[in-house]
């Protein structure tokens, strides 16, 4: 997610065809399907929403949009009554794709964990498909992903990033075979004025660049970069919802999470508070810091693990809510990956876009202290993703 902002009506003449839902991605379609069926539609799904990217290309494509399964090694302890002891449902955020969960997914399978990952409806075929979807999509997608791993494994674990953690804590409220939780950068709380993006259905008839936050050239083949009012006003809508929810029902269950300090997108200190209501001896939060000698108020010291974000050799200012998940070592968001994250310059200031683009810059979150520092990127990976291992290999081993 990003902040709200008013489109120049210079980019309204942008709008092309992926602004406009194709008919194939606006509710959920799994059904009844087995999950290597549910995999198959999808795969094929994409390759028709995208075809013309090119034959080149869009393997790529669909592999990294494209829901996916990954089973355990043969030495993985198997279950009591079911194939395997352990498995994990991964559902990235919003805008965002499969391929997020991608590093996430080895770490599970590598440690024994059967692994499923889903496509939440909307996403991996263009920004149009976020036009008319609902936050209940989502979550009947996470509902199947559930249920198809709960048939195959003892144990049930939900891990979400973004949009993804605040949906996955959705459905452990109303699932008791939810064991526990793995959330990065959770959408707990965003922005009020995401709730006002609805109001855009007045006039868009008349305007339809006015269903947009952001008209972006969508370069990013795994992330749009156009993003729809209504992604916004969905998502504010389920943060209110779990929000009442959480109040009105505790979580017993273990939790591991991290986050940044420096979010933009959201709101971490809603996180922090999340993690220390989280009574479960084995819960821990990891928290990305530019100031880590200074823990936030309110969370157990024994509940809190602190880690500096900044690495002045690598120009990184700091954490960012995209810089959770993936390694340095990512071929796309790495450090030496193929795509820069620079979009908070277009097309307000196209020079510093191209040069964010091809540039040695500073990198971070699109804070305003950072944007004031120089030439910023926003940071796609983790500096600290193998120390992220050890603490979930950790949380893993103290797992009741």
């Amino acid at each position: 997610m990003q902040r709200l902002k008013v489109i120049p009506q210079s980019v309204t003449a942008q709008l092309a065809a992926r602004h406009q839902p194709s008919g194939l991605n606006s509710r959920f379609n799994g059904g009844q399907l087995a999950f290597a069926d549910y995999v198959a539609h999808h795969r094929q799904m994409i390759a028709q929403a995208r075809a013309a990217s090119g034959a080149s290309r869009l393997e790529k494509i669909v592999d990294g949009n494209a829901p996916f399964e990954l089973h355990p090694t043969p030495a993985s302890p198997s279950g009591r009554e079911k194939p395997y002891r352990r498995g994990v449902l991964l559902t990235h955020g919003l805008t965002d794709s499969p391929y997020f969960m991608r590093h996430l997914a080895a770490f599970f399978q590598e440690h024994g964990f059967r692994v499923m990952a889903v496509l939440l409806p909307g996403h991996g075929t263009q920004p149009g498909d976020l036009l008319d979807v609902s936050w209940q999509e989502w979550a009947r997608a996470l509902d199947y992903g559930t249920n198809s791993l709960a048939a195959e494994v003892d144990e049930v674990y939900l891990a979400g990033y973004s949009t993804g953690g605040a949906l996955s804590v959705y459905q452990s409220l109303r699932d008791n075979r939810v064991r526990g939780l793995f959330l990065f950068s959770p959408a707990f709380r965003i922005s009020a004025r995401a709730r006002l993006a609805t109001l855009h259905k007045i006039y868009s008839w008349l305007i339809p660049s006015a269903k947009w936050l952001d008209i972006m050239p969508d370069r990013d083949i795994y992330k749009y970069e156009s993003f729809p009012k209504n992604a916004a006003a969905q998502t504010y809508t389920l943060t209110k919802i779990l929000d009442a929810q959480l109040q009105q029902r505790a979580l017993n269950i273990p939790v591991f999470a991290a986050a940044s300090c420096d979010d933009t997108t959201v709101y971490t200190a809603a996180t922090v508070k999340f993690m220390a209501q989280m009574h479960h001896p084995s819960s821990k939060l990891v928290l990305y810091s530019t100031d880590a000698e200074n823990a936030p108020p309110g969370m157990p010291a024994e509940k809190l693990e602190m880690v500096n974000s900044v690495f002045p050799a690598q120009k990184i200012l700091s954490s960012a809510h995209t810089a959770i998940v993936l390694p340095a070592e990512d071929a796309h968001y790495g450090a030496a990956g193929d795509y820069s994250n620079c979009v908070h310059y277009y097309p307000a200031d196209i020079e510093k876009y191209h040069a964010c683009n091809s540039g040695d810059v500073l990198q971070g979150e699109i804070s305003e202290a950072n944007l004031n520092a120089g030439t910023l990127r926003r940071l796609m990976y983790n500096p600290n993703f193998a120390a992220l291992k050890i603490s979930m290999k950790k949380f893993i081993d103290d797992l009741p």
